[in-house]
């Protein structure tokens, strides 16, 4: 999926083209017309798993309920994912989902056709269509983050952020998540995030929800240092 989304990209420029004296975009000499395709809609009462709020939470929420009604959650968010991934690596493409300078229809319909190309779900699609045309594509990164979040409560995962000098052998990998498993209890899944932090020294930081335990060298050396300036240490010696 990743790689048919690059593949695609160079098709902006030539999208967001628009001929003399009208504002609809030119591919290859020719006209490109717009048309959505709806997902079916489900009598089903899809709640969000927590709210959300602002801008991004409100767009996220809303994506989160069409793709569960379409059941698509997991097809949604490797899909936004890769277009995150796409506007990290391909310049061209971060340009053009943060330029406000081009008309929102034109946008609108170059995520038509690029999205399309790309094998995109309906929903994606028509989600990145609406963003285009609302000039909030820059907001995706912001998005995608919180509808992960959403899928993630959706599932019962709980996404624990391991910080390290180096990465964890995958032994040490495997007993650090029975562990946290045996912690978090049944009904609950880690997903674990490794993170490399050179100046924690050594140890390791595991943060998950609200919880932050911090075993590192370093601040058990602020510790120690705090422990050793305290004069009431040597007042008793």
């Amino acid at each position: 999926m990743a790689s048919r989304l690059r593949s695609t990209l160079p098709l902006i420029r030539c999208i967001t083209r628009t001929s003399p004296g009208s504002h609809a975009p030119v591919l290859a000499g020719r006209s490109m017309n717009y048309a959505t395709t709806a997902t079916p809609k489900k009598d089903v009462d899809v709640k969000v798993p927590f709210a959300l709020f602002g801008g991004s939470g409100n767009y996220a929420s809303a994506l989160f309920i069409a793709a569960s009604k379409a059941n698509a959650l997991d097809k949604v968010e490797a899909e936004l994912l890769d277009v995150v991934a796409a506007s990290k690596k391909s310049p061209i493409f971060s340009q053009f989902i943060k330029d406000l300078s081009v008309p929102g229809k034109t946008r609108q319909k170059a995520v038509e056709v690029i999205f399309s190309e790309a094998g995109f779900s309906n929903v994606t699609k028509n989600f990145l269509a609406i963003l285009a045309e609302n000039g909030r594509l820059g907001s995706i990164e912001s998005i995608a983050q919180k509808f992960v979040e959403l899928t993630m409560a959706h599932k019962g995962e709980v996404k624990v952020i391991v910080t390290t000098v180096i990465p964890l052998p995958a032994e040490e990998e495997k007993q650090l998540k029975e562990t946290l498993q045996e912690i978090l209890g049944k009904g609950k899944t880690v997903r674990l995030e490794q993170k490399i932090d050179q100046s924690i020294l050594g140890g390791l930081v595991v943060e998950f929800g609200q919880k932050l335990f911090d075993m590192s060298i370093r601040t058990r050396a602020k510790q120690m240092e705090k422990f050793l300036r305290d004069p009431s240490i040597f007042d008793s010696l």
